[in-house]
């Protein structure tokens, strides 16, 4: 006797549930490379992507995901996602398992 017998001969009004997978979003890929650049304001580093010619929701998805994976701070401006910290490295691993191109730029 297996262990869903046992539980059902333990539990005979239970009903088994079925789990529901969360599905990845859906982001438009694109031929042109996203730009990956680092610059340093107000002497602090910071990661900067452009160059995205999807749809500004998908971008700002992208933006979500990127910064809940690397536990860090960012923001989403006039087409830029910018995110606190040197994660060029980390963000187009990231971006090139999902498909993406990415153009590493500055430094």
């Amino acid at each position: 006797m297996d262990l869903k017998e046992q539980l059902k001969n333990l539990f005979p009004e239970h009903k088994e549930t079925v789990e529901v997978i969360k599905e990845e979003a859906n982001i438009w890929l694109q031929e042109a490379p996203i730009i990956c650049k680092y610059e340093k304001r107000k002497g602090k580093p910071i990661t900067i992507l452009e160059g995205y010619t999807g749809a500004t929701s998908d971008f700002k998805i992208l933006a979500k995901e990127i910064k809940t994976k690397l536990s860090v701070g960012g923001s989403f401006k006039d087409d830029k996602i910018i995110i606190q910290g040197d994660f060029r490295d980390r963000i187009m691993a990231m971006l090139k398992d999902k498909g993406f191109r990415v153009k590493r730029v500055g430094g």
